[in-house]
Parts: structure tokens; C-alpha cells; sequence
């Protein structure tokens, strides 16, 4: 073919050659079939030297650079083509020639002393994982966490029986807590019930399989346990109980009382719930923890002055004297997932990114997690723009992209929910904190389906959110509220054990409240409002961090924004609140 054909024969497959190429096509030997729509210099290198690449992203990045004048994805794929490149022109090295090189590698003398001292400013250096991991455990033990429950189960093919023995598993661990309260004594089960032939007053614990409205305006649930089904109607007259069935959800476990007549007719409906009881513990000694959430390094809206300043008050170097004195005193610090924006989470992402690589995006993170003094635990959980699967459990971030983050020896990792409890004194008859830490993936659903919190302010009240799931002790009741793997033996989404503190993020909003002495926080996020945030009518509280006193339980708030964005802020809230008053 002479150059014409050639060209003509391209454009027909669906093929764009670029200027470069056309100049020299007549004299290069390009695959007649290939899965490129564009190809130029750099293509031809990855087809000749048969380097695995993604096509899509590839030539996406292409078209970045050349529409949209930004490099940087293009620029990351010429580094790893030209490392490909070398790779195959180095594998016909000789064998003397690799063992030359390799007697230039100078093996680094293993760590003789562990990290002690709490006024260090540089990690320590392991010599291998084992010596990473020894000092881990050490740190561990001597900062007084123990972890309670961490999802660390290996992948495997789920089926129909894993579902079905996910519930019975739920049911057990929440029927224990239903079956402490004193209106639930006298308990039935369903198919004993439907047997019965006479009226008489019954308990049943089940979950709701269906709820629906009769003509006359009642409510209809579908109760169902592991022996049968029966119906519950909730008169709209009893105007309590009616509330509390309005706001009922499925697959929720509950407990009903009332007159069986073929049907139950409802005298109370009862959540498993956080006991009345509930203690409101508090450290013997002072003491402070801080709490982050949603940093999404790698975002164009990061707010890294912001962020900076965080960690230049943690470091003591600015603030007021109070300020500084209670920087000195921290104890621990949560981050509750989305430490980086990641990549792909969401269609056209690339173009709302400063660092386009997940490596990258995690080492530009654990540097700034250096900066942290490396005597103050580092607890981590992921989130959903973090790297590994979105189901929760999520597992704890340990895989190949975020080592430079685990190889920050003060970095605790634990997976996505988890319970820790932290600073027990045995001496002084202190058990400690118990510490729940939820990404909040559910809390969208929540928010737009109970009509409370919905007509109170959806997801600007992630408060009554997190109210609702310790009342029904679990973090996604119902099968559609987040997507998750069913485990036959245990539901790690359950809250069989009642905590102290409730942490949570993912909807960039700062809220703090109190239920039943369980303190329920939703922390900050330190990204700027985006439009996409803005398109969805969602109002980000940026820049703050949570200081939690241990010794009083009293919560503050530092605010890291600059003084004009607060004011700003602030405007912004006083003509919303002016706008709902005028409607």
C-alpha cells in the first residue's frame, strides 16, 4: 500500500494517526490489527514490545494532553512505557552482567534500637516486615488499644446458603439484646402462635419482611422468624406507636407485643436498642484524642494549607498556649477513611485530579503522615474512595498500594467497621473506651428514607442518622442500605457491643451529639465544596478537626479554614436559614 491507502485503510477501521506518524507512515511497519483507536510513537513502542497496558486509559490520557492541554496521566504512561521498554531490552543481558549489578545493592544494617522516645521527629527504620510488625504489637500494647473486632477474612466465592446464614446470624446476635428487655419475657414463637386458636397477649421477636398501608390507614408489617410468618397491624390511632412503625425499615429485627387474633394487633414495638443503663465513662487521667475524616489527598479541592496548619498545631508550633498544651497531651488519632480521592471512583474523575496515580496518592499522603509525631497512635480505616472493594466489611488497608502508608510504624490499620477499645488502667478501675469506627457508606440511604430525617435536613443531620442505627444496633439494617458480604458467621455490621464513642464520616458534615452516653460523632472533611457536591444539594463543613477530651468527655471543634473562608461560611448559612424561614 502507498501512503494514501495506508491512511485511508486506518480511518476505516476506526483508526486516528497522529501528525508524527503520517510524516513517516511509508517507511514503518504498523499492525494492520491492533486494539488502538490512536496510534503514534508510543503506541507502536507498546505493540512492539507487547507491554500490557490499559487501551481505554491510555488513549484517554491522549486525548487530556492533546484537547485539554494536561499531561500528567500521559506523562505517568510514557515513564512506564519506557520502564517496559528497558525491561525487554535489558533481558538479553548476561548472566555475569545482572550479578555485577547486584553486588551494588548495600544491604542496610537492621534497627538496633526501637522508637521510644515520645520527643523523636524520625521514625523508625526496620530492617525487615517481621521487625516492622514486632514493633507494631509493642507499640500497640504499650499505647493500651486493644482491638476488639477487625473483618480480616480471605476473599472467597459467596453463595445463596451465605446469605441465609448471614440473617440467622444476625438474629442471634441481636435477638440477645431483645431478649433483655422486660416486655419481651414472655416470648412465642411465630409458629406456635399461628397454631393458637383463642385471643391472647403475645411477644415475638422477628425480622420485617414487608410493610405496606391498608385503606384504613394503618400500618401493615410482615413478621418474620426462623419458624414462620405472621401479620402485626398498627392502628394509626395509637399515635405513638404509629411514629415509631413509620419509621421502621425492612430486614429490621424488632420485637412486638400485642393481642393475637390471627393476627397481632400492636401494643408496643420495641428496637434492641442502647440501655437506659449505659454508663458515661471518663478517664481518670487528662488526656485527648483527635478525630479526622475524608482527607481525599490526590483531589484538586484538598485543602492542604488547611491541613498543614492541622499539623503544624499538632506539632505545637502554632496556636494559642491552651492550644498548644492540648496538642502536647494528645493520645490518639482516627482518620475514618478516604485518606486519598483515588482513582476511578466515578466517570471523568481524572480531570478532578492533582496526583492521577494511586501510588502516588498514598505516598503523597503517608508524607504528610510523617509529619505527625511517631509517638501518637494513627488509626486508620478505609472508605469507599480508598483502594480495595467498597462491600463492607471493608478489610483493613494492607496490599501493595498503600505500603507506603503501613510502613509508618505509629499507622494502626483496621478494617471498616471496628471496634477498639483504648487507654484501659487496670490500676486505677478504668476499663477503657470503647471506640466504634464507621466509614458511614448507609447513611445516604438512611437519611432519605426516614421521613424524620428527612423533613429535619437529610444528610445535614448525620446526628439523627447515627441515633437510628444504635437504636437498631446494627449499621445497615436493611439489605439495600450499603452493599456488603455476608458472612454465615457473624455480622460484622451488628453492634453487639455498646460503645462509648461512635465515630463516622463519608458525608463531610460536622456533627456532634449524645445518645444515651454513647458520643456520636460525624467528623469534618478537607476537600472544598465540589460541583457535584453542589448538584446533589450536599453542604461540606471542610476544615475541622474533633478534639475529645478523655478525662470530661467535652468535644471541641478547631476550625482550619482562613478567617475570610469562615466568614464566607457563615453568610452562606444565614441566607439558607433566611430562605427556609421566607418559605
Amino acid at each position: 500500500m502507498n501512503k494514501q491507502e495506508l491512511i485511508k485503510f486506518y480511518l476505516e477501521q476506526g483508526v486516528l494517526l497522529s501528525p508524527s506518524i503520517l510524516e513517516i507512515i511509508d517507511i514503518l511497519e504498523i499492525p494492520l490489527k491492533n486494539d488502538f483507536s490512536v496510534i503514534n510513537n508510543d503506541t507502536l513502542e507498546i505493540i512492539k514490545h507487547k507491554i500490557t497496558i490499559n487501551i481505554d486509559d491510555f488513549e484517554k490520557s491522549i486525548i487530556l494532553k492533546e484537547k485539554y492541554h494536561n499531561a500528567r496521566m500521559y506523562d505517568k504512561f510514557i515513564d512506564y512505557i519506557k520502564t517496559q521498554s528497558l525491561m525487554f531490552v535489558n533481558k538479553s543481558a548476561s548472566t555475569s552482567t545482572i550479578s555485577s549489578a547486584m553486588d551494588l545493592v548495600v544491604t542496610e544494617k537492621p534497627a538496633t534500637k526501637a522508637l521510644s522516645s515520645e520527643s523523636s521527629a524520625s521514625p523508625a527504620v526496620f530492617s525487615s516486615e517481621e521487625s516492622l510488625q514486632q514493633y507494631r504489637e509493642a507499640f500497640i500494647k504499650k499505647n493500651r488499644i486493644k482491638i476488639i473486632m477487625s473483618y480480616n477474612e480471605k476473599s472467597r466465592k459467596r453463595t445463596v446458603t451465605d446469605f441465609v446464614n448471614y440473617f440467622n446470624a444476625r438474629y442471634k446476635e441481636l435477638e440477645k439484646i431483645l431478649r433483655s428487655r422486660q416486655e419481651l419475657q414472655n416470648l412465642t414463637s411465630i409458629s406456635r402462635i399461628n397454631s393458637k386458636r383463642e385471643k391472647e397477649n403475645v411477644a415475638i421477636i422477628g425480622y420485617v419482611y414487608d410493610k405496606s398501608v391498608t385503606k384504613n390507614k394503618n400500618i401493615m408489617l410482615t413478621i418474620e422468624d426462623p419458624t414462620g410468618v405472621i401479620k402485626v397491624v398498627v392502628s394509626q390511632h395509637r399515635e405513638d406507636l404509629y411514629k415509631i412503625a413509620e419509621e421502621i425499615q425492612l430486614d429490621e429485627l424488632i420485637g412486638v407485643t400485642g393481642m393475637c387474633d390471627s393476627i397481632i394487633f400492636a401494643n408496643a414495638l420495641l428496637y434492641p436498642d442502647i440501655p437506659l443503663t449505659k454508663e458515661l465513662k471518663k478517664s481518670p487521667e487528662e488526656g485527648y484524642f483527635l478525630l479526622l475524616s475524608d482527607t481525599q489527598f490526590g483531589n484538586k479541592l484538598f485543602l492542604e494549607k488547611e491541613f498543614s496548619k492541622l499539623l503544624s498545631w499538632i506539632n505545637g508550633e502554632t496556636g494559642s498556649d491552651i492550644q498548644k498544651e492540648i496538642a502536647s497531651k494528645i493520645k490518639y488519632i482516627f482518620i475514618l477513611g478516604d485518606l486519598v480521592e483515588g482513582v476511578g471512583i466515578y466517570p471523568d474523575q481524572e480531570y478532578h485530579l492533582t496526583v492521577i496515580d494511586i501510588y502516588d496518592q498514598y505516598k503523597g499522603f503517608a508524607a504528610l503522615l510523617k509529619k505527625i509525631p511517631p509517638h501518637i497512635p494513627i488509626i486508620i480505616i478505609p472508605g469507599n474512595h480508598d483502594v480495595g472493594r467498597i462491600s463492607e466489611p471493608q478489610p483493613k488497608l494492607e496490599n501493595e498500594y498503600t505500603k507506603s502508608i503501613n510502613d509508618i510504624p505509629n499507622v494502626i490499620s483496621v478494617s471498616n467497621p471496628a471496634l477498639i477499645n483504648i487507654y484501659e488502667q487496670p490500676e486505677h478501675g478504668f476499663e477503657g473506651f470503647n471506640i466504634l469506627l464507621y466509614h458511614g457508606y448507609s447513611f445516604f440511604y438512611y437519611a432519605e428514607h426516614i421521613q424524620s430525617i428527612r423533613q429535619k435536613g437529610t444528610l445535614k443531620r448525620p446526628d439523627l442518622v447515627m441515633r437510628y442505627l444504635l437504636q437498631r444496633r446494627h449499621l445497615a439494617p436493611t439489605h439495600a442500605s450499603s452493599l456488603y458480604i455476608p458472612d454465615p458467621k457473624k455480622d460484622y455490621l451488628a453492634i453487639d457491643k455498646v460503645p462509648d464513642f461512635f465515630f463516622s464520616g463519608h458525608i463531610h458534615r460536622a456533627s456532634v451529639t449524645n445518645y444515651r452516653n454513647v458520643t456520636c460523632i460525624n467528623a469534618s472533611c478537607w476537600t472544598s465544596k465540589s460541583a457535584e457536591e453542589e448538584r446533589r444539594g450536599l453542604e461540606p463543613q471542610p476544615g475541622r478537626a474533633f478534639i475529645i477530651n478523655m478525662q470530661t468527655r467535652e468535644v471541641k471543634i478547631m476550625n482550619f479554614l482562613s478567617r475570610d473562608d469562615q466568614e464566607k461560611e457563615s453568610e452562606e448559612l444565614r441566607l439558607q436559614s433566611e430562605e427556609l424561614q421566607g418559605g
